[in-house]
């Protein structure tokens, strides 16, 4: 009998359609790369190569003026070298940035998870509010910015303020990917199983709920500060001064220079989610591990 076409040709036509989206998704990515070690990008391809001068120019290694200005190197700390110091510079906006995203998921964490956990556990009066309430704040940056500029205007000018607005943008993001963890796992189960050993009901969440759920915390820790070093609409409408979010300073790139350095600041943004996202992954692994060492 002749097998069918299913049969014979869907393996190879499922795996040809994986192949083709995943090749479509990545090419912008590598040929962004790849055009910021080039001279120049005027036509399909960039041309030129190999420069390091966009990549200076966007850390601040290079002179730039105006528009076209990069990231300023702020002393992190001093270390005493003989009768002099020796100070340790890092990239103040890159610096400033990747800890306004990490503030934002440590609130998500903290009242995130809790919340996800009670909606997914317990059955009480109001649940449903509470559930929708966790994720109203799913709305456009923009929105939320106005909203929260108007609210708490003396907040929103402050570093504080805007790790507030990141967390209340996310939150969303946090809520339902613990949340879907908390609903996979038999929870009753397993507290009622800890509590008979002995555990108290603190220890229980966090030493054996917690470490059960890990996958979803951490992924959504990982969207969470994703998502908000690259928020730009809420950035742009509550940042007042001081030092830029990564947000704005991309967009002085993308807006006011050449494309090769263009990509250089955007490849630096791709190289930095990546570098987090391996971190979040390696600390939320060793976090949740219980065994000890």
């Amino acid at each position: 009998m002749t097998p069918s076409l299913s049969r014979r040709f869907g393996r190879s036509a499922v795996t040809l359609a994986l192949f083709s989206t995943v090749a479509f998704l990545i090419a912008p990515i590598v040929l962004t790369i790849v055009a910021s070690f080039a001279a120049s990008w005027t036509g399909v391809l960039p041309s030129g190569f190999v420069t390091f001068e966009n990549w200076r120019a966007v850390l601040g290694l290079a002179d730039t003026i105006g528009s076209q200005r990069s990231m300023g190197w702020d002393p992190l700390f001093s270390l005493p070298l003989g009768g002099e110091t020796l100070s340790v510079l890092v990239p103040a906006e890159l610096a400033f940035s990747i800890g306004l995203a990490l503030g934002g998921v440590l609130i998500n964490l903290v009242v995130g998870v809790p919340i996800a956990y009670a909606v997914s556990r317990y059955e009480f009066p109001g649940k449903e509010w509470v559930n929708a309430v966790s994720v109203l704040p799913l709305v456009p940056g923009v929105i939320l910015g106005v909203a929260f500029l108007r609210a708490y205007p003396d907040l929103s000018a402050t570093s504080f303020g805007l790790i507030v607005g990141y967390s209340l943008l996310k939150a969303p993001f946090m809520v339902m990917a613990a949340q879907s963890e908390f609903e996979s796992m038999p929870l009753r189960q397993l507290e009622e199983s800890a509590r008979s050993l002995g555990a108290s009901w603190p220890r229980t969440f966090l030493t054996v709920i917690v470490p059960n759920a890990r996958s979803g915390i951490v992924s959504g820790a990982i969207i969470c500060w994703a998502l908000a070093a690259a928020e730009f609409n809420f950035s742009y409408i509550v940042w007042a001064k001081g030092t830029q979010p990564l947000a704005l300073f991309l967009q002085r790139h993308i807006s006011n220079s050449s494309f090769t350095k263009a990509a250089a600041a955007v490849s630096m943004f791709f190289f930095i989610i990546v570098a987090v996202t391996l971190f979040l992954q390696r600390v939320g692994r060793r976090g949740f591990d219980t065994r000890g060492s």
